[in-house]
């Protein structure tokens, strides 16, 4: 397997219920990730509240989260922004900390600003300039259309264009067609959205996922096992945690890690800031009886 494969969460970012960053949170949520077994880590990424936290606390977080990690992990800094000049100083600074790469959307603003693919493909070019490796997130929340041949040109043609975390409609299809076009440029294809399509994902050759920190232990055997060509285990490992992902996906999105983090111990709030709502306590606890049955690490991390 290549150096980018396995299970490589999102840290979600826990605050006081005063709305205020709870920061030795934030370090107890990179220590649980680990003793889950997480392969690596991102953070600052769409489950992490990226929108909601300032620039200042965007910094104060990748200083804290690579200093705690302090190298026993790869950490993932996610830095998009719709400024190409931003998106550099972020990769810049991240790199200075010692960053493992960095992960970013195509440029986009609201539903009408979106970066063309000549755009698109300048603005990561510029980002590889910094000299640090690059995880293409194509998600549907940007909003841009980011077909295979432009993957495939920039990964050819932008040295540090090396992983790609497919999380579009129909992924497996477009993970197949990525890898098959673009050979050995392709080094780390992801699949993410929790893990709701990750057999097929894997099927079609992804080597790794980036699923949420809720269930890392329980997950991360689906991808073991389906990277050792035991497609039989793979499938009965998925089918165990399914409906939790499946429950995670549709219902509760990034709050359900907190939620579960919160039962365990790892972090004392589960506050998400205005205009983010409060999980329906229904949904919530259907959440926490899905996981209880899995015995996952979080529920017990802290206790």
């Amino acid at each position: 397997m290549t150096r980018y494969s396995g299970i490589w969460p999102v840290a979600p970012t826990p605050f006081h219920d005063d709305g205020t960053l709870d920061l030795d949170g934030m370090k107890r949520v990179l220590d649980c990730l680990i003793d889950q077994g997480a392969d690596g880590i991102c953070i600052l990424a769409n489950f992490s509240e990226q929108f909601l936290v300032s620039d200042e606390e965007r910094s104060l977080l990748t200083r804290l989260s690579l200093e705690h990690v302090d190298g026993r992990v790869p950490v993932i800094v996610t830095i998009s922004h719709f400024a190409t000049q931003i998106a550099v100083e972020r990769a810049q600074f991240a790199k200075s900390l010692g960053a493992s790469m960095v992960m970013m959307m195509p440029p986009y603003h609201g539903a009408l600003l979106k970066g063309t693919p000549d755009q698109t493909y300048e603005q990561f070019c510029a980002v590889g300039e910094v000299g640090i490796p690059i995880m293409v997130q194509d998600a549907p929340l940007s909003g841009v259309d980011l077909p295979v041949p432009l993957l495939v040109r920039m990964a050819r043609e932008i040295e540090e264009v090396r992983l790609f975390k497919i999380e579009c409609p129909r992924a497996a299809n477009k993970l197949r067609a990525l890898i098959a076009e673009g050979g050995d440029a392709i080094e780390g294809p992801f699949d993410g959205e929790e893990g709701i399509t990750l057999l097929a994902d894997l099927d079609a050759g992804a080597t790794g996922s980036m699923t949420s920190g809720m269930i890392v232990d329980q997950i991360k055997p689906v991808v073991e096992k389906h990277n050792a060509g035991d497609i039989e285990g793979a499938t009965a490992a998925y089918a165990r945690v399914a409906m939790a992902i499946n429950h995670e996906n549709r219902q509760c999105g990034w709050q359900s890690c907190k939620a579960a983090m919160v039962e365990g111990g790892v972090i004392e709030s589960e506050f998400c800031r205005h205009p983010i709502p409060p999980l329906h306590p229904a949904i919530r606890q259907r959440m926490i009886d899905l996981l209880k049955p899995l015995n996952p690490m979080v529920l017990g991390w802290g206790r």
